[in-house]
């Protein structure tokens, strides 16, 4: 299904948008992040934090890693001001790159089991299955969130990973 390596080109990618985001956020500023009132979340900055705390869940459950507090409904709480969201982001990227470049392909056979809360008992699927939702869901959410920013008026970040630089941070 997938490798070591799409795993570093998909996490180098995240990082590249996240970038990106953080700069479109910083220019939109907290108010209107929070006050935006789209979306399923109820805003970006809401919509921002879900992705976060999901992110956080997922590279938990690949490291062993501990998991956040809270479930989906406490997730659009996740941080409280912009500049803790930004900096958790960035710590995560960072963890989420550096567990990539030691991943080999062998990880990403068999399966990952865990406890869901959205299913309420335990689950186990394949691995790789579990590392592709991984990046689906942040391009999912980093989608409404592009959404959200042009409907604010604010200049929405190139997403398109065929034109990601060569030169963006590689795992």
């Amino acid at each position: 299904m997938i490798d070591a390596d799409y795993v570093r080109q998909m996490a180098r990618y995240n990082a590249w948008q996240n970038r990106q985001l953080g700069a479109a956020f910083r220019a939109l500023g907290e108010a209107r992040l929070k006050s935006t009132g789209a979306g399923f979340f109820g805003s970006i900055f809401r919509t921002a934090n879900h992705l976060l705390w999901g992110d956080t869940v997922w590279l938990a459950r690949f490291t062993g890693g501990p998991l956040p507090e809270g479930g989906i409904p406490e997730s659009p709480e996740f941080t409280a001001s912009l500049e803790e969201q930004q900096r958790a982001r960035a710590a995560l990227d960072a963890r989420l790159t550096d567990w990539a470049r030691g991943l080999q392909s062998a990880a990403l056979q068999g399966d990952l089991s865990w406890y869901s809360g959205v299913a309420g008992r335990e689950v186990s699927r394949p691995m790789a299955l579990c590392v592709t939702h991984f990046f689906n869901h942040q391009t999912h959410h980093r989608g409404q969130i592009h959404a959200m920013l042009t409907e604010a008026g604010a200049k929405a970040p190139v997403s398109d990973l065929v034109f990601m630089p060569e030169e963006a941070d590689a795992p």
